[in-house]
Order: C-alpha cells, then structure tokens, then sequence
C-alpha cells in the first residue's frame, strides 16, 4: 500500500511565502563588496533628501518632523527590506498629493491610521504575488498623473511662496487662485523672491554640475541671508531633537471603514511609484533587477511602522534612487547609510534646520516639480498618436480634478477601450480564392461552377465582443450560393459573444439554405464555440474540417448529390 505525502498546509505555505520576501544573505554579502562607495553615495543623498523631507513633511499637513521621521525610518526599513538594492525611499511629492484630503478630512492621526492601513495591504499584495500586475499601467497614464503631480506640488506652495497662510478646504487650484487674490491686494515679495530665487538655482545649478547639492547650498544661504538681514519671512520653527516615542494612540478601529478608500488610495500609489523608481533604477544599471514583490513587501513594513514614530506615509522617491545611482551606489548600504545621516542631523542640528524660511522650501519643491516634467518625453508621447494624446492628457487633467488613484483608473480605462478598439478594427473576413484540393482534378468548367456555388472566407484575428458584430453583419450579406466554408486557423481567440455572434450567423445562413462548414478550428477554441447550439451542430454532423481542402472536397460532394454538378464534374443537362 503505497502512502501519498499529504500537501502543505495553509500555514507552511504561508510561511514559504513570507520566507522568500524576507532580506536574504545575498543582500548582504554585496554592502562588503565597496562600502566606501555605498557610505558616500548615501551621504550625497542625504544631503539631497533633507530639504525635501522637510518640504514634503510640511506640504502633507503634518509638519516638517513627519517628513524627517519619515525619511529616516521607512527610508530605513525599505532598504533592508525592499526588493532593489538601489531603491530610496521616503515622503514624496505624489504621495502628498493624496494625503492632503485625508488631512483635511480626518485629522493627523487619520493619515497616521491610513499609512498603517496601507502597509497592511501592501503586505498583503506582497504575499499574493502582486508585484508582477503593476507592469501593465501604461505609458501615457505614468507620464500623465506624473504631469498632473507637478502641477498639485507646485500649487501647494502657494501658501509658502506667498507668505500667507494655508487657505481651508482640500482643493488646491481653487486655494491658490485665492491666495493669489489675496496677495494681490497686499503684496509682500520677501518669500516668492526668495522662492522663486531658491527654484533658479536649484534649476540652473542642476544643468551646470549635476552632481553638486544645489538645493542644500541654496537653502543655506537664504537661511543665512535672512536671519543676518533684516529680512522677514515664517521659518520652520523649533524641532525636537531626536526620533519621537513609538506610539499607538492614533489607533481607533471605528475609524477602519471611512479610511479604507484612503488606506487603498495610498498603498496603490505606493506600489506603483516604488515599482516604477525601481524599474527606472534598473535601466540605469544594467546588472541590476529588482524583485518586485519583496519592494512591495519592504514599502509594507515601512508604512506600517513609520506611522508608529509619526511618520507620514512613504514610498520610493524617483529622483533620490537616481541621485542614489549615479553618486556610484552598489548595494542596500547607501540607502540605509542616507536614513542615518539624517537621523545624525536630527540629533545633532535640529536647531538649525528649525531656522530654515518656509518660502526656500516652498522654492526647493517648485524645482522639485519642474523637474519632474520630461518635457521631451511629453512631447513625444503627444505626437506618437492621438490615443496617447488622449490618454495623458485625461490623466493629468483627472489629477489636478479629481484624485490621483480616480486618475490612474480612468486613465487606463480609457487605454484599454482604446486598445480593444484597435484590436477589434484589426479583424478580418476576407474572401479568399479555393484550391484545387487533394485530388487535383478538377478541371477549368467545374473549378467556375465551385466557384459559383461555393464561397469560402477566411477569419483573421479575435472574434470577441468588441468586435464580432462585424462578422455578424459581413456573413449574412453573403449573396446566394450553396455553401459557404469559414476558414478558422487564423483566428487569434474567442470568447462567448464571439461564438454567439458566429452561430447567429450560422442560423441566419441556413435559413436560406445554405450549407455553412468549417475549417481549421483550433482545440483551445473548441470548447467556446461547442457551448452554443449553432455551431455545436455543426460538430455533431461532421461538417467541421482539419483542413479546408476537406471541406472543398465535401462541398464537392455535396454539390454532387444535389445535382448542381455532373457526375463528370460539368452542370447537369
């Protein structure tokens, strides 16, 4: 008696799981290989990142120590954890786009509730394998909500650049037309000079030498300027030194129900900014490929423990992962070496970034927005064809509008009625010339009398619902002949209404007496097209062919007992 193994338990299978998202000795073996690289390649970063968790902390709604915490501790935790050796990750323009409203509407603790949530679920896609889907968002919706984030970012820096306070409500076009408004009737030039000469240099200095901390450079001297002038303009304001105490107050489960499109919003932008920052991280370096279900798994553990320290919800940040690899980065040591530097400047020069003006962070984000615009690549997508145009333009529109996820949906939505579109207008029901068939010997008269009795179409492409209504209308217009043979083998796939459209056809032909056979069907289209009564009796009396050879011979036959065709092959007397 032979035992059978029995098959793993849910347990074990979730433990095999979790096993192959968990940091491998791989990923450390590689911060051996040139630490002194990784270390100052995560000093520069870090030099890059610290205006921008300070900008980013602030635009959230939750203050400029949210942002640092976030950048040290996620950016931490999705370094060891992620799955790019490269990645950086922390508070982001895109993410602060969607976190406004839910300030707005729900308070800090909501947001600290929401980005908890989100790490949940991104655990959870982790665990379901669901890295491999976000390959599929397309283009033009990428270029179009990242076009729409430029422009939310740079609006929110109204309040900043003009020195006035935030205006209520979630709405930022409509906040900035009034704070312009505003400013209009009692100027005050000290911040969007500043702002706007933080933005020049930041723009001009990244063109002259790249390599260079423009940003910290510009900041630093206006932050000079100010407080050795008598200039006058908000600052920061005081910072605790040191990371706050880990706490779950904020938690309230009441709360779960109206924060769970929230909590969704975020881990979906989550996963598809950190999945593009580490496909853009590959095409830099070409021995390097990031797995994406451990970097969903990484960006999960880091929003699901920053919050505990009053961090804002994160992600990884395109233009800090570049800055990352091309400062000569090798392995997850310059990622985590970037969360600590800040982490030394938390504790050891909070005073001082406490004096930073909130106009030069509101011009770092400017150029921070500007440069997020691929001017070359929108502008190519614009004249690649008008579906694209179509596409980005929607996207960026329903960001500004609406929502950024509302946006991404829509934006494929129409992508993909777009493509189904094409794909349907790509089918065909072409008429096509017989052969002679296997025997060979028909001869000049009879081959004219086929011809005239026996009409054969060839299928090209899909037969699905976008398209198959054309069929439907093309076969039936057929003029009066005595069979007609549907060539198959070229039919790409069928679903339901394919099949039905086809043996609606069917049934329509044979009403006016004609003899309907087929050719060439495929056995993966077999059992779609059996499901229907049409074309299943079509099976059941034989008048399905491997070969459309076959069914010209059986035609010929056909046509033979019916006395259309001598015997002899010439037209009865």
């Amino acid at each position: 008696m032979t035992q059978t193994t029995p098959a793993p338990g849910i347990g074990r299978r979730l433990w095999a799981n979790t096993r192959a998202l968990l940091p491998r000795r791989s990923d450390f073996t590689t911060m051996r290989r040139s630490p002194g690289r990784d270390l100052l390649a995560g000093v520069t970063v870090a030099i890059i990142a610290l205006p921008l968790a300070l900008g980013f902390g602030i635009s959230s709604g939750l203050g400029a120590q949210a942002g640092l915490v976030t950048a040290i501790v996620a950016g931490f935790l999705a370094a060891v954890f992620g799955g790019s050796n490269l990645q950086v990750s922390g508070p982001t323009g895109a993410m602060t786009v969607v976190l406004v409203p839910i300030v707005a509407v729900h308070g800090p603790t909501g947001v600290l509730m929401v980005g908890m949530m989100a790490g949940l679920i991104l655990l959870a896609l982790a665990w379901a394998r669901g890295g491999r889907y976000m390959r599929y968002v397309p283009a033009p919706v990428i270029e179009g909500f990242t076009l729409g984030i430029a422009v939310v970012i740079a609006l929110q820096q109204a309040p900043f650049v003009l020195g006035l306070p935030q205006p209520e409500g979630h709405n930022v076009l409509a906040g900035a037309i009034s704070l312009v408004v505003d400013f209009s009737a009692d100027p005050d030039w000290t911040p969007l000079l500043i702002a706007l000469g933080v933005a020049a240099v930041m723009l001009v200095g990244a063109r002259w030498r790249p390599t260079l901390p423009f940003s910290l450079l510009a900041v630093a001297a206006v932050t000079l300027l100010v407080h050795l002038t008598p200039l006058s303009t908000p600052t920061i304001g005081a910072l605790p030194t040191g990371l706050p105490a880990p706490s779950l107050s904020f938690l309230d489960p009441s709360a779960v129900g109206p924060l769970t499109s929230a909590a969704l919003a975020v881990a979906a932008l989550a996963a598809l900014e950190s999945l593009l920052s580490a496909t853009v991280a590959d095409g830099m370096r070409v021995d390097e490929r990031h797995d994406p279900d451990r970097e969903l798994f990484g960006q999960g553990v880091a929003n699901l423990v920053a919050p505990i320290f009053g961090g804002v919800p994160a992600t990884a940040a395109i233009a800090r992962t570049a800055v990352n690899v091309r400062s000569g980065a090798n392995s997850r040591l310059a990622a985590a070496s970037h969360a600590l530097v800040l982490a030394v400047v938390v504790l050891l020069a909070a005073p001082l970034v406490g004096m930073v003006p909130m106009a030069a962070l509101g011009g770092v984000l400017l150029a921070t927005a500007v440069r997020m615009v691929e001017v070359g690549s929108v502008r190519a997508m614009m004249r690649s064809t008008r579906g694209d145009a179509v596409v980005l333009v929607l996207t960026a529109v329903a960001t500004l509008a609406l929502d950024l996820v509302t946006a991404v949906l829509l934006g494929m939505a129409v992508t993909a009625f777009l493509a189904l579109r094409a794909v349907a207008r790509d089918a065909r029901l072409n008429r096509v010339e017989l052969s002679q068939g296997p025997s060979g010997d028909h001869g000049v008269r009879e081959r004219a009398l086929l011809d005239e009795h026996i009409v054969a179409y060839r299928l090209d492409g899909p037969l699905f619902f976008a398209g198959a209504h054309r069929f439907l209308l093309e076969l039936t217009e057929v003029a009066d002949v005595s069979v007609v043979i549907l060539r198959m083998s070229r039919v790409s796939t069928v679903d339901a209404t394919g099949a039905l459209v086809l043996g609606d056809a069917i049934e329509r032909l044979e009403r006016r007496g004609i003899t309907v056979l087929l050719s060439g069907v495929r056995a993966d289209h077999t059992r779609a097209l059996t499901s229907l009564g049409a074309v299943a009796r079509l099976f059941e009396r034989g008048s399905v062919f491997g070969s459309t050879p076959e069914a010209i011979d059986f035609a010929h036959g056909l046509l033979r007992e019916r006395g259309t065709l001598g015997h002899e092959g010439t037209a009865p007397a």
